[in-house]
């Protein structure tokens, strides 16, 4: 429930971002709302947008999301060929299937198939590959085997992305209290009444500790490849233990996205690291840009980044502001460092993109790729 706020203070609420922002972990939901999204991106200064799930359709449906194959040709036809320069790709290849079926039965054989789409697809145009939380969590194979992201059998996979010099964004576990039970104690309980499938307390699935085990564990295994972990690493309750992660591993990435309540109810905190891993933190929002609430999101994202403003609330994981869970404050981060994280960060580990987009990002010129 979001409450009334009776302090009284100035409100210093960004129109757009102070530099072109890249949107580097969104989704078009497989709708294709193409002339809303655009209105909104050009409305805040978005200059560019990553669809990670290309070749699916997400839909919010029966307590959750549910997720169906969809073709990656059609992300291209309608969005980035129609609006050149304002959208890019990650895809799934051969992840996206329904948790009620099994991922595969003959694991090399899925893996040959996987690393052969991955191929066609980076040579259609994607930028990298997208996994979702559900491997590690849900996926089994046919003989109900629970696939482990650090399964040996999907290791050339990885192995494959860093051939090919794309990122790999494995979204791995959710906030703590997903994992714990759905009492009234939960500082998550108002999200998990609304959306009931993202509690994880049931014993089928693994515990959050054992599942950033296993992906700190594949981090290690692929030095040579490029990951972006999603929302914080997934631990944003734990700044520590992402700041030793990024530590201890060069080849890993972070994004914020639908993380900026637990990071704007530590604001001192959170802009240290923020100043600290300036270099390795990239822009996304993970929340609908079609909606009646989109241009308020994005610029929460940037009160959130820009400002020291106190006590305002964070868009929800859906993007609205119907529910709040705590207020937050801001973290005034310096130009250098926003500029960083806006765009500079994300061309910089993204084939193509820099060249791409040269004609929009300021003091970029042509060098590069």
């Amino acid at each position: 429930m979001k409450r009334n706020c009776y302090l009284f203070r100035e409100e210093h609420i960004p129109e757009r971002s102070m530099f072109p922002a890249i949107d580097a972990h969104n989704h078009l939901w497989g709708n294709f709302n193409m002339e809303q999204i655009v209105r909104v991106m050009d409305t805040v200064g978005v200059a560019c947008f990553c669809d990670v799930t290309a070749n699916v359709k997400i839909a919010f449906r029966g307590g959750g999301y549910v997720v169906q194959p969809g073709d990656i040709k059609e992300f291209f036809d309608k969005s980035a060929l129609r609006y050149p320069g304002k959208f890019y790709c990650f895809t799934m290849v051969t992840f996206a299937k329904d948790i009620n079926e099994p991922l595969f039965d003959d694991p090399k054989k899925f893996v040959g198939q996987t690393i052969e789409l991955l191929n066609k697809h980076v040579e259609m145009g994607a930028r990298g590959l997208k996994i979702l939380k559900e491997l590690g969590l849900s996926h089994r194979d046919g003989a109900g085997r629970l696939i482990n992201l650090d399964d040996l059998d999907l290791s050339e996979i990885w192995a494959e992305a860093g051939k090919l010099g794309v990122p790999v964004l494995i979204h791995q576990a959710d906030p703590s209290g997903f994992f714990e039970p759905v009492t009234e104690t939960n500082e998550h309980y108002e999200s998990l009444k609304k959306y009931p499938s993202w509690s994880f307390t049931d014993t089928k699935f693994p515990r959050k500790e054992e599942l950033l085990k296993r992906r700190d564990n594949l981090l290690r295994q692929h030095p040579g490849t490029t990951f972006i972990l999603p929302h914080v690493a997934n631990f944003a309750e734990n700044l520590s233990y992402v700041s030793r992660l990024l530590d201890e591993n060069a080849n890993v990435y972070i994004d914020f996205s639908a993380r900026m309540d637990e990071l704007g109810r530590q604001p001192y905190t959170a802009r240290e690291f923020f100043i600290k891993y300036q270099d390795r933190i990239i822009f996304g929002t993970d929340m609908p840009a079609d909606t009646k609430d989109s241009i308020d999101m994005y610029r929460s994202y940037f009160r959130f980044l820009e400002t020291y403003d106190e006590s305002f609330y964070a868009p929800d994981y859906d993007g609205t502001f119907e529910r709040a869970r705590w207020p937050i404050c801001g973290i005034g981060l310096p130009g250098d460092v926003l500029r960083k994280i806006y765009y500079k960060n994300i061309i910089k580990i993204v084939p193509g993109l820099k060249k791409e987009l040269k004609n929009i990002l300021p003091d970029e010129g042509t060098e590069g790729t």
